[in-house]
């Protein structure tokens, strides 16, 4: 095999695979490493309990104080969350971005403030490359719940997701797209790539550490040590290493390579969310349906509420079980029965809460990791408001009984932030690390401040800003791999 790059790198999402994508079909000798193995539509059923363990991560939980815990859904796969999320694609809100520059100095390639007109260009390159279309085909779901939303003065509107026209709305995306109707980095921009033979993956590969050298000009990214799924050890060379495992992975990865930069799995951003079910008359077949069609912004901004409701969906029936709870805690027995014979009946809507990237990551003395969640008395009240609004919702829209979930986490944002500030981030603007040269992240954990929305977006347009310096960067660089 290879052992020299232009650039190596270490994750397949919405960052990593973006990243790979670009810099390969540029000409550069890139290597892409994904823990997870190579699935496509011909391996994509309906089949929960072999989707979930095939494309995701083993659950990782955090505890909270009063005895709860808040749950972390990943995937570990090629095409990372991309591969097995809605594919909603939204901009973040300028007062999103406005945050950034308040927690790390983060300032723009003219010395001004970063702002969301800083992303727009990289935002439009990406909706146009993944087709980013309208999705106001609702279906009876929606209009289920739509009443409820305006009987309380709201509304909802369509969303906007990477899907094309084979988008046949079965509901399985969180079991990967069967009909590649749905725009991940792995059908994309990764096997455009890969068809042109333009990129060397390399799948079920651990990737332990990042290679460092000491320089004349410091210590500098020389390549990266992983595992093979036989647990025979490689060293890979490359120019450059972009660090892009996801927000819990990549600042544990920069742990073990020995970087210390203090703010290193601090500020952590969970966008905590739940899901509520309202149990109707009539089947609703919300598990038939694109997941996540319409959403309420009318509480978007802090300043309204800081959470965003998201319609309608319902979870695959065995996370729908194991999950359901009420005002007297989880369902259990007769009732849990019950309330599962009638699965068809539920139509739900998802809350996800502006959060203030209270939570870290880090490495316990063994070397094994520990998530912490520290949740403030301001996020508290936003999560218990988004319930208390989603559960009203459902109510006034005709729903006979109302259940919902624990926490859970999907937009994991942070732990390697970007900043001008060295001492309250860990990257600076273009993504490098500010103790090691030629080492960049291009992942979620970027993310100075949790966004209000899906952040893949976001992630994809920062990766392709990212992948923008890197060309530049190496035009300039003319010694060998």
């Amino acid at each position: 095999m290879k052992d020299g790059f232009d650039v190596v790198v270490v994750g397949s999402g919405a960052g990593g695979g973006v990243v790979a994508g670009e810099l390969a079909q540029g000409g550069y000798r890139v290597l892409l490493l994904e823990v997870g193995r190579h699935l496509t539509t011909q391996d994509f059923r309906r089949w929960e309990a072999k989707a979930t363990h095939d494309l995701f991560w083993p659950l990782r939980f955090a505890p909270l104080p009063d005895g709860d815990v808040v749950t972390f859904l990943a995937a570990r796969c090629v095409g990372g969350t991309t591969t097995i999320n809605t594919k909603v694609a939204l901009r973040a809100h300028e007062e999103d971005v406005a945050k950034w520059h308040l927690a790390t100095g983060l300032t723009n390639g003219a010395g001004r403030p970063f702002a969301r007109a800083d992303l727009d260009p990289y935002y439009a390159r990406v909706e146009d490359l993944l087709g980013v279309r309208e999705r106001s085909d609702w279906q009876k779901c929606i209009y289920t719940v739509r009443p409820g939303f305006r009987a309380l003065g709201a509304d909802l509107e369509p969303v906007h997701s990477y899907t094309d026209a084979e988008c046949q709305s079965y509901g399985s995306c969180l079991q990967g797209c069967p009909t590649g109707g749905g725009k991940s980095t792995m059908n994309t921009y990764i096997a455009w790539a890969l068809a042109r033979g333009l990129l060397d993956l390399r799948t079920s590969a651990q990737v332990e550490r990042v290679l460092i050298e000491d320089t004349a000009a410091g210590p500098q990214a020389v390549g990266v040590e992983y595992a093979d799924a036989a647990g025979a050890r490689h060293r890979v060379r490359a120019r450059y290493v972009v660090a892009a495992a996801g927000a819990l992975n990549t600042p544990q990865l920069l742990l073990r390579s020995g970087l210390r930069n203090g703010a290193l799995g601090r500020h952590v951003g969970l966008h905590p969310a739940r899901l509520v079910y309202g149990l109707f008359d009539e089947p609703q077949d919300a598990h038939r349906v694109y997941p996540i069609s319409a959403h309420c912004m009318k509480f978007q901004r802090d300043a309204d509420g800081g959470f965003v409701v998201e319609a309608a969906t319902v979870m695959d029936p065995i996370a729908f079980a194991t999950t359901l709870r009420d005002e007297h805690g989880p369902l259990w027995g007769a009732r849990l029965v019950e309330a599962v014979r009638a699965y068809r009946r539920y139509a739900g809507v998802l809350a996800m809460v502006n959060d203030e990237n209270n939570a870290s990551v880090q490495l316990d003395a063994g070397g094994a990791e520990r998530i912490a969640v520290d949740l403030q008395p301001s996020e508290l009240a936003r999560i218990a408001a988004a319930r208390q609004f989603s559960h009203d919702v459902l109510r006034a829209a005709g729903a006979r009984q109302v259940y919902w979930t624990g926490l859970i986490s999907t937009h994991v944002q942070g732990g390697c932030r970007m900043g001008d500030d060295p001492a309250r981030s860990v990257v600076d603007r273009r993504g490098e690390a500010h103790e090691v040269k030629r080492l960049f992240v291009g992942d979620a954990s970027l993310l100075p401040r949790t966004l209000s929305v899906n952040p893949s977006l976001t992630v994809m347009a920062l990766a392709t800003r990212l992948a923008e310096h890197l060309v530049t960067e190496m035009s300039e660089d003319l010694s060998p791999a």
